[in-house]
């Protein structure tokens, strides 16, 4: 290499180093030989032509590899890519895709998953304390009695196990036949009446928490709606800071440390002088009828809404529910919804086996191709014990190979001079 005034350069043993990010997505057909064998021998039954067995495929027969469903399955519930968006970008990548093999792929696979599905449900409702929501879900399917598609998809989470149900009904029946008519702990909800109606909650087995996000709403409403009630919202919606303040500086502290308890005492001040400032209001005939609209619900729901006091394990809010029903309203928005029943199964399945791995920090397409492999190899049905794929279960080992990180880096040399 010439420097600039035309003498030659002398090559130093040290490199300039510089790293870039690249990402290399590629389709490959892959060719599997098999050696073949003539026999020498002339034994009956003996075959003429000896071959090794083929490959477990997770569909026998079909030229689709475990790698391309695992893709397509994230794709669309991860990701909420409707199915013909995926086939259009694979067709770019240079694989011609019908949707009509996808579809009836993706419908011989489901019943493989259905037995982890029943798995996270069997944990989750063992489970003593649940964060529970629902969202409308359409299923293009006559349904006797029911008139038009819209479903309800519920999602029940425990810090360890999220379980999404689909159900065509919005009723007490979905949590009640989830958890079971006799199930005991907390439930963290809004205030959608089917929750009260439960009879769990009516024999008082089962507390229900309410969630303070919701009640911030009504205030806010209020403010927005009647523009000289803004000022009154204002100083409601200042207290329910305070509270939410106070609990994040008592849960700073270990239970039971003196710090503990000066932040508890705080908080629970403020539960009382706020108990106090709405009975009073409420007490007032002149109070407009939106604010005494809003203070009789925060009166009526007064001690699901304190519950979080006593029991500082529980959330003020059901956020974390609420931020679990992203992705499907998104899906939904993008896809519609599930065209058949065994297409909604596989959502809820699919939605609620990512959910859980989440829950565990496991990375969905590590975890979803060990399990589909074992598929195949088990001849394109669940494996017969899955109890080792469950999270609960895995050794530090696997759950280390599983987890979420960076993937390794691909070293490549490029020598510019």
């Amino acid at each position: 290499m010439a420097s600039r005034c035309g003498n030659w350069a002398r090559r130093k043993t040290q490199t300039e180093d510089s790293a870039q990010i690249e990402i290399e997505v590629e389709v490959y057909r892959q060719v599997l030989r098999r050696k073949r064998y003539r026999s020498t021998c002339s034994c009956h039954g003996c075959a003429r032509t000896i071959t090794a067995p083929s490959p477990p495929k997770l569909i026998p027969k079909s030229r689709l590899g475990t790698s391309l469903w695992v893709h397509l399955l994230l794709s669309k519930f991860a990701f909420h890519q409707p199915i013909d968006r995926s086939i259009k970008q694979l067709k770019q990548l240079g694989l011609d895709l019908s949707s009509g093999s996808v579809t009836g792929g993706l419908r011989r696979i489901e019943p493989m998953l259905r037995p982890i599905y029943d798995a996270l449900a069997e944990r989750n409702r063992q489970s003593a304390f649940h964060q529970a929501d629902e969202t409308r879900w359409l299923v293009f399917v006559e349904t006797a009695g029911k008139t038009g598609f819209r479903w309800w998809l519920w999602v029940f989470a425990d810090g360890q196990t999220v379980v999404y149900r689909l159900d065509p009904s919005r009723s007490r029946h979905v949590p009640q036949s989830h958890l079971g008519k006799d199930t005991r702990g907390v439930l963290l909800v809004d205030r959608y009446a089917a929750y009260k109606a439960m009879d769990a909650v009516k024999s008082g087995l089962l507390l229900l928490a309410f969630c303070w996000a919701h009640v911030r709403r009504d205030f806010l409403e209020v403010g927005k709606g009647y523009p000289e009630l803004a000022d009154w919202a204002v100083q409601w919606l200042k207290r329910i800071r305070e509270l939410y303040r106070l609990n994040r500086r008592r849960l700073k502290h270990a239970v039971g440390s003196a710090e503990f308890n000066e932040a508890d005492q705080a908080l629970r001040s403020a539960v009382e002088q706020m108990q106090r400032d709405f009975t009073a209001e409420l007490a007032d005939e002149n109070l407009r009828q939106p604010c005494r609209k809003v203070l009789k619900s925060l009166r009526n729901h007064w001690a699901g809404l304190t519950l979080f006091v006593d029991r500082p394990e529980i959330p003020m809010d059901n956020n974390q529910a609420e931020r679990l029903m992203r992705g499907p309203a998104l899906g939904r928005k993008n896809y519609y919804g599930s065209g058949s029943k065994w297409s909604g199964r596989l959502a809820e399945t699919m939605f609620s086996t990512m959910a859980t791995m989440a829950c565990w920090n496991l990375n969905s397409r590590t975890w979803l191709t060990w399990y589909l492999e074992a598929c195949a190899a088990a001849g394109g049905r669940a494996p017969d014990d899955i109890k080792q794929f469950l999270p609960w279960n895995l050794s530090a080992e696997r759950r280390a190979a599983l987890a979420n990180q960076p993937a390794a880096s691909r070293p490549t040399l490029n020598d510019t001079s």
